[in-house]
């Protein structure tokens, strides 16, 4: 594991002084690929996004978005639900999670919209909430009265006619019991099953990454011989009911790859069907853009998983749309998928004008991101890490190019997109500033 965190950061830093280009195709075809092609069939029964501590006003800003690219499933984040303060900023050192109290009646008559929305656009929305990660009280397996106090969340979403469901238990680091995981998961299945049957669960595990072959330095992989992450999805294949789907983000956390024959090794062990959760492309609210188009996922995961959802950028949901489009092209297509050709016909998509089009031809360009540039960390920022690079190096009139670059992006965002991509430029504006050039 040492060797291949050394090798990624290496292969980063040398793709970071390589610039990214994108092709902007001549005409403006069909996104999906194939989907006015009514032979081709989604690749994907389950294609979807989920939100990350997104508001309800963002979800109902990208519902019709996710729609008309053909996604048809999206999950709230469970971090949307608690106490973000006014910044809607996750704070890592304080308890925001209070799922045991009702939501206020503002927030709650939010969320149904969202719901509604979903609905009324076709999508399926999944609620999700996980009770023991960034609270004050974390969930006690053995409490009846912490089990009614966690339906009523679920039964609040069954009233409005959601049917499918997600607990998650993952990145905590207290009560990791995997037999009073099951117990929990299982009885929640049989409670939404009792007012309908066709009701679906799906449990992001404790340990949600590895295969259970490689060993491991961090605490999500699985690892080689009786380990604890063996241990915990052995008790999870044994007692979890076997309708309930277990989420996976692949062979590591935010992996560069993920491929069919990884999931098999997967399954093996867990011994239940998988959605794929992937870790792309989420910043986890750093100062950091992910805008490149989705790359190393196997073309024949829909042979081996029950469906996919990314994990978006948390405050950029506008800029997210770039990479989000060509997360939908794989989806529908992915034997057809080119990430070349997908995110120059994203941003035509995107850009109703020449204008349009170039801003986010450059934005692109600025910040391919992590899977581009070989990184496995979400707070990779591509743009300062190519800046810092050609300045170690020496080509300091080359860095001092590509800051001036930066600035005219900048502005020429703001002229395209009056009002818009203010997320953005924030990010964009502090990047600039710390290259020491004028936005």
């Amino acid at each position: 594991m040492v060797f291949i965190s050394k090798f990624c950061a290496v292969a980063a830093l040398l793709a970071a002084a390589s610039p990214y280009h994108v092709v902007l195709p001549s005409h403006i075809r069909p996104l999906p690929e194939g989907s006015d092609n009514p032979r081709v069939k989604p690749g994907f029964a389950i294609r979807g996004m989920k939100g990350w501590a997104w508001s309800p006003e963002q979800y109902l800003e990208e519902i019709p978005v996710m729609a008309k690219y053909r996604m048809n499933f999206l999950m709230n984040c469970y971090s949307s639900l608690w106490d973000l303060g006014e910044n809607g900023r996750w704070v890592s050192d304080r308890k925001m999670n209070f799922w045991y109290r009702p939501l206020a009646g503002a927030r709650k008559r939010a969320f149904e919209k969202v719901v509604r929305s979903a609905r009324e656009h076709g999508l399926q929305f999944c609620f999700s909430i996980n009770p023991n990660l960034h609270s004050d009280r974390p969930f006690d397996y053995n409490s009846p009265a912490d089990f009614e106090r966690l339906w009523s969340y679920y039964d609040w979403q069954q009233s409005l006619g959601v049917r499918w469901f997600n607990l998650s238990l993952d990145d905590i680091g207290e009560r990791i019991d995997a037999d009073g995981q099951a117990r929990l998961l299982n009885r929640l299945l049989a409670r939404l099953r009792q007012k309908d049957p066709g009701a679906q669960l799906v449990f992001c595990p404790t340990w949600y990454a590895g295969t259970g072959e490689a060993a491991t330095e961090t605490a999500h992989r699985l690892g080689r011989g009786d380990t604890p992450g063996r241990r915990y999805t052995r008790i999870l294949a044994e007692r979890l009911h076997p309708d309930i789907y277990l989420f996976w983000t692949g062979a590591e956390v935010g992996p560069l790859a993920i491929t069919a024959q990884d999931v098999l090794k997967y399954r093996a062990l867990a011994g239940h069907r998988i959605i794929i959760w992937d870790n792309y492309p989420v910043n986890d609210q750093h100062p950091a853009l992910h805008l490149g188009p989705l790359t190393g996922r196997d073309p024949g995961l829909p042979e081996v998983v029950a469906g996919y959802i990314g994990n978006p950028m948390g405050f950029q949901n506008e800029a997210n749309r770039l990479p989000m489009l060509t997360i939908a092209d794989y989806l529908w297509n992915p034997a057809a998928y080119n990430p070349e050709r997908s995110i120059g016909q994203a941003i035509l998509h995107l850009g109703d004008t020449a204008g349009q089009r170039e801003a986010l031809r450059e934005l692109v360009e600025l910040y391919p991101g992590r899977l581009h540039d070989g990184s496995l960390a979400t707070n990779w920022n591509s743009l300062r890490e190519r800046y810092g690079q050609l300045t170690r190096s020496g080509s300091r009139t080359e860095a001092e190019r590509l800051a001036a670059g930066a600035s005219r992006t900048a502005r020429n965002l703001r002229h395209a997109f009056p009002g818009k991509f203010q997320a953005t430029l924030a990010v964009l504006d502090a990047d600039i500033r710390a290259m020491g050039a004028e936005p």
